[in-house]
């Protein structure tokens, strides 16, 4: 599944070609994806001009100078893509700009999903309601976490899962955060020490910086959106890497599945 790496550097993907310009056709190819996309988007988006493209967590937002915000969710298997030669049967939204370009929204799984609601209200969008603050602001502190983690006996990766904690983290990056701050995964969130809060403060926007610089991770089904492969997988310090040496002390990777996730980290550096 596409995580926040990849959902950044689809936005900074779509960027250069969508803002500033006018959508001159928006055009859904099916009724819905994970759920039903507005009956209404063509004629909301059909004219108006894009102001800005953000992020909140895993899910992509285009906001436009009519007050409408679309948000995509990429799903399993969900990508952007620009100027394709073809349009295929797994393109399920196609965006054209003024400017002569086209975007398709290929979901051949359609695990993802659009949903558009006025800008001024995104607060209000279920998915957004509890989530934490975001990985790479200046919300993400030491004392923030301490207050949320104070008490808790749930292992430690479960809690930074938990998108109620921090928007946007998932397995992959925890896994590989966990294990450059030196912390076993399984251990109870309320008992890190502030020094084990400091080193894991530090490397989570390390890891996700690290994997946008390398436009993601080139895991099934994702690629960037000008068809690009990302190269994150390749720095992968445990993630996938069972029976290795670890990067930090040369101690041999383990894997353990927890919860239908395979959690991997080295039991001689991360204790």
């Amino acid at each position: 599944m596409p995580e926040l790496p990849e959902v950044e550097t689809t936005v900074r993907g779509l960027r250069p070609v969508l803002e500033g310009r006018r959508l001159t056709r928006v055009e859904p190819r099916r009724a819905d994806l994970r759920h039903a996309i507005p009956a209404d988007l063509r004629q909301r988006l059909t004219g108006a001009v894009v102001t800005q493209l953000g992020r909140r967590a895993k899910y992509g937002l285009i906001d436009t100078d009519r007050g409408d915000t679309l948000i995509f969710h990429l799903g399993m298997s969900g990508r952007w893509r620009i100027d394709p030669a073809e349009i295929g049967k797994h393109d399920h939204l196609l965006l054209e700009t003024e400017a002569g370009h086209r975007l398709a929204l290929n979901d051949p799984r359609r695990f993802g999903s659009l949903d558009l609601l006025q800008t001024e209200r995104l607060e209000d969008f279920p998915a957004f309601k509890a989530l934490g603050p975001e990985p790479l602001g200046p919300e993400l502190t030491i004392a923030y976490l301490a207050q949320k983690l104070d008490g808790r006996t749930a292992p430690i990766k479960l809690l930074l899962l938990d998108q109620r904690v921090i928007a946007g983290l998932g397995n992959i990056y925890v896994c590989e955060a966990l294990n450059l701050a030196r912390i076993n995964p399984r251990k109870p969130g309320g008992g890190l020490s502030s020094i084990a809060l400091q080193r894991l403060i530090e490397a989570i926007p390390k890891v996700l910086t690290a994997a946008i610089d390398a436009g993601g991770s080139t895991l099934r089904d994702y690629a960037r959106p000008d068809g690009e492969l990302g190269y994150f997988s390749s720095q992968f310090r445990v993630y996938g890497r069972e029976g290795e040496k670890c990067p930090y002390d040369g101690g041999t990777i383990r894997r353990q599945v927890d919860g239908g996730r395979s959690t991997f980290w080295c039991p001689k550096c991360q204790r």
